[in-house]
């Protein structure tokens, strides 16, 4: 999930496009749409770059040892084959 900053300074892109001749709305818009984008973003239930990072890290050791693993089990098989044979 984005952490305050995050969402303070796409608020504050947002409110950036915004005509400047609208007062005290664009304060206003701001509250509203920071707690719109928090709403938001928490039901879609998104993770930070940094997890998703170290997932990706995790996955590719996980793809590592499976890899190794089915390469033993085809030698062990092999090993097995060659003796009933």
């Amino acid at each position: 999930m984005l952490n305050p900053s995050q969402l303070e300074s796409l608020v504050n892109k947002v409110t950036e496009v915004l005509p400047a001749g609208l007062g005290e709305v664009p304060e206003n818009m701001q509250k509203n749409l920071k707690m719109t984008l928090s709403s938001v973003f928490q039901k879609m239930d998104l993770v930070s770059r940094e997890e998703f990072d170290i997932q990706t890290q995790v996955l590719a050791k996980t793809r590592q040892k499976l890899e190794a693993l089915e390469k033993q089990v085809a030698e062990l098989e092999s090993n097995l084959n060659k003796t009933d044979a």
